[in-house]
């Protein structure tokens, strides 16, 4: 057997929707790198002061969570097809109107509009993946789908560095080519939205939530979102205190996407079953985050990084496999997309308890108290276990 036939091997027999769903997403992905510069660009090129910008960022985030709810409710109302291209023509709109400014009013109402539509397209794209496979096949969809994400993070971070030298605002323009290249591949290539029928709506958003495992899988969530940030954002910052060069935080970035493609054609952890799997998860992840605490070189980091990133594998896969597990299919988008507000909820936290806890008790205080975290949840699993399986 060939080397890409071994490293396909997993995702052999995903239905071709799924693998549409993973390259269109991945090109959005290679698009997407213009968030790290919304800052750069609103104090540099529009003059807005540092407390302006936070406050901007904070609205952006805070517009993500009813763009997430938004897309649940369409997805399931409209389609998952034409919800997709709805959110990524919006997001290249918003793009090119932040791109076109010339005043910082007009930046901060595109911010608004992208944040808005930030994020219509995951609930959808979610669903579409849980609608054409089997349960059993739903952790390597899932993978898949994380790993191209962590492959094309990579592309985008050296493209932006390219980009970057000529123009920032050439950032956003690239960006919303890249949404609209992947519209135009959902529309022609993805099978046409079945028609459903049409529960009523309210009854509906009732009954999500009052379904209370979905609460307690929300709850959960979270908190691996909050950890899952807290290393987005707290990474680049200990190694900046440790002295290490900037450019550890794109090797970091490198280290963990090939670690979530190899892994999976190594590990085989789709035979086992989401509550082993979230523990082993939990005990890698802690196990990196930990060792994170104690590092003072970059070959430290790495390592550190091969561990916590084992740990996002066994953990993304599956909360994504439980919460659409849990949906029926009518309402599928609407509980995806209760679910993903863990995302919104953690891009508002990981900053102040990062920072919180970095000014507080340094590096060491941050990764331990998240490892702590992490290694509570591994025990817990058995407790989510009795609540969450089905009856």
């Amino acid at each position: 057997m060939s080397a890409a036939a071994t490293l396909t091997a997993p995702w052999r027999g995903l239905s071709p929707a799924v693998w549409i769903l993973v390259v269109a997403r991945a090109v959005n992905k290679i698009g997407a790198f213009t968030l790290p510069f919304l800052g750069v660009v609103l104090t540099v090129e529009f003059g807005a002061s540092l407390g302006q910008t936070g406050v901007i960022l904070a609205l952006f985030g805070a517009a993500t969570i009813p763009s997430r709810l938004l897309g649940g409710h369409l997805a399931d109302r409209l389609g998952r097809r034409r919800t997709i291209v709805l959110g990524l023509t919006g997001c290249a709109i918003a793009q090119t109107w932040i791109a076109l400014s010339h005043v910082l009013w007009s930046a901060v109402v595109a911010t608004l509009l992208l944040g808005l539509v930030f994020e219509i397209y995951e609930p959808p794209s979610q669903a579409m993946i849980a609608d054409v496979t089997e349960p059993a096949q739903r952790p390597a969809a899932y993978g898949l789908y994380s790993a191209a994400l962590a492959a094309a993070g990579v592309l985008a971070g050296l493209l932006a560095a390219a980009i970057s030298h000529v123009d920032l605002r050439w950032l956003f323009v690239a960006d919303a080519i890249t949404c609209l290249a992947c519209a135009v591949l959902v529309a022609l290539a993805l099978p046409a939205d079945v028609r459903r029928q049409r529960e009523v709506a309210p009854a509906i958003a009732t009954a999500v939530w009052s379904d209370r495992r979905l609460l307690l899988l929300l709850a959960g969530g979270t908190v691996f979102a909050i950890l899952y940030m807290q290393l987005i954002i707290g990474m680049p910052l200990t190694l900046l205190e440790q002295g290490l060069p900037k450019s550890g935080t794109g090797i970091i970035l490198a280290v963990s996407a090939v670690t979530l493609i190899l892994a999976q054609r190594v590990l085989r952890i789709q035979h086992l079953d989401d509550f082993r799997a979230m523990s082993i998860g939990y005990v890698l992840l802690g196990a990196g985050l930990a060792l994170s605490a104690f590092a003072h070189s970059l070959p430290i980091f790495l390592l550190a990084t091969v561990l916590w990133s084992l740990g996002d594998l066994f953990l993304l896969t599956r909360y994504l496999t439980q919460a659409s597990g849990l949906a029926p299919d009518h309402a599928r988008g609407r509980y995806l997309a209760v679910f993903g507000l863990s995302w919104g909820i953690a891009t508002t936290i990981a900053p102040l308890t990062v920072t919180q806890l970095l000014d507080a008790a340094g590096p060491k205080g941050l990764w331990l108290t998240s490892a702590a975290v992490a290694a509570a949840l591994a025990i817990l699993q058995s407790w989510f276990r009795k609540r969450l399986a089905p009856a």
